[in-house]
């Protein structure tokens, strides 16, 4: 590649300076590309398109009164004392109106209580005195431990559901009377995930049953010794399980030990290793996520803005013929059939033209090796395998953004006039507004 800019460079009449402007160039998109990841919005939605007439219902200030089917209901009946009891008109006394009440609803809270528990476990013997028998306790994660189960449950639900440090919570526990230190909370958790590791284990053996799962690694900083290292976080999930391990190594022998010999299929990113163990296998089916394969172009539109508007349109049009198809999550034997039925009929009609018109763009794009464009393209073309598995596969969604979420795809039905409100052309009519949604839902 070197050569061939020189080369390009000597051609055009101005050899060095020729290489020093497309080096300059090539810096000019990464000092663009790091300006956008410092100061850019995270989101990667893109300009919807405005209706042309848009006809806006009255804006509704609030969302009114929230339903709570799951908070327990309390009822206060609140009356006149007897020194008010006296009719303003003709100061007559006033009497009970039977079962008539003016009611309205107040959502409090009842603070959380500590309480210290003696247990008395009363003791039995026999008349020939050989036996003495004590009634069982209840249950210890500890064994001889001064705290119970429920405990250690409310602890580690506040550390991993809603991310309180210990400090923290060691704080809140001395406001409400409960002394203890961050270590006694620490061994709480510690010793219940033990209790818990056996059902980790089986969860991961669970996932691996399926025909497709989610793969993922982030990098996990382990705080160890004097200094902190860098480990890895690798995910694998179904549409209803997940499951998290933390390797000290992002490598080939890393993803082997997480995979353990899987035979499905595998949603992944663009990461070589998947790559390369499905090549070395082949144990697995590897399919792309094109929400990374668009995400490179929406990094340097900014730099290309015709070129990056015409593939991101395209990817916009496949997103959204998945809007029209039906979801699979929860769905068992001739129920899920036909829904795998109809997601192949509709990405056979009208996936498979827009893939081939994304790799017809592709061909004809040009750009200097070291370019943004030229990156962005060449990761398509690289993994056309793996990014049209999907029309081969009902089962294979189009992105691996449930990795994320933990969860299945939720492609749920659209309602009349989706295309226009999510800014995607009608893979029929190829406008902002059909009644295709219609016909759908």
């Amino acid at each position: 590649m070197q050569e061939l800019v020189r080369e390009i460079a000597a051609l055009r009449g101005h050899s060095e300076a020729g290489r020093l402007q497309l080096e300059l160039e090539g810096l000019r998109e990464q000092l663009a590309k790091m300006q956008r990841r410092l100061f850019a919005e995270s989101s990667e939605k893109r300009p919807q398109v405005p209706e042309a007439t848009p006809a806006e219902p009255p804006v509704r200030r609030g969302h009114g009164p929230r339903e709570q089917p799951q908070l327990p209901v309390v009822e206060l009946i609140h009356d006149l004392g007897a020194d008010k009891r006296c009719c303003p008109a003709c100061a007559g006394e006033l009497m009970p109106m039977n079962g008539q009440f003016e009611e309205s609803e107040e959502v409090t809270v009842v603070e959380r209580s500590f309480v210290l528990v003696t247990h008395r476990r009363a003791k039995y013997r026999c008349r020939c005195n050989a036996a003495v028998v004590t009634a069982p306790g209840p249950d210890k994660l500890i064994p001889g431990g001064r705290y119970s189960v429920e405990f250690a449950v409310e602890v580690a639900a506040a550390k991993y559901l809603d991310h309180l440090p210990l400090e923290r919570q060691s704080r809140q526990m001395a406001r409400e009377g409960l002394l203890v230190d961050t270590q006694t909370l620490w061994n709480q958790i510690e010793a219940l995930a033990r209790h818990l590791l056996p059902s980790y284990e089986a969860l991961r053996g669970k996932i691996l049953e399926s025909d497709l799962i989610h793969a993922d690694e982030t990098w996990w900083r382990l705080m160890q010794g004097k200094g902190s290292k860098r480990w890895w976080s690798w995910s694998i999930s179904t549409e209803d399980a997940a499951h998290y391990q933390i390797v000290a190594q992002r490598s080939n022998q890393a993803a082997r030990e997480v995979l353990g010999g899987y035979g499905g299929t595998v949603m992944a990113d663009g990461y070589g290793v998947y790559e390369s163990l499905a090549r070395a296998g082949p144990s697995f089916v590897l399919a792309n996520c094109w929400s990374h394969a668009r995400r490179n172009f929406v990094e340097i539109e900014a730099n290309y803005p015709h070129e990056c508007a015409q593939v991101l349109s395209l990817i916009g049009e496949l997103y959204g013929v998945e809007r029209l198809a039906p979801r699979l999550k929860g769905l068992q034997g001739s129920e899920r059939q036909e829904a795998l039925e109809a997601r192949t009929r509709l990405r056979n009609e009208y996936s498979r033209p827009i893939i081939d018109s994304i790799w017809q763009w592709a061909s004809n794009q040009t750009g200097t090796p070291q370019s943004g464009l030229r990156k962005a393209v060449m990761y398509l073309l690289d993994r056309r395998g793996g990014l049209t598995r999907f029309l081969d596969d009902p089962r294979v969604p189009l992105d691996n953004n449930a990795a994320y979420a933990a969860h299945g795809i939720s492609g749920v039905m659209p309602t009349p006039g989706l295309c226009r409100v999510a800014a995607w052309k009608c893979p029929v009519t190829r406008d902002f507004s059909c009644s295709l949604c219609m016909q759908a839902a």
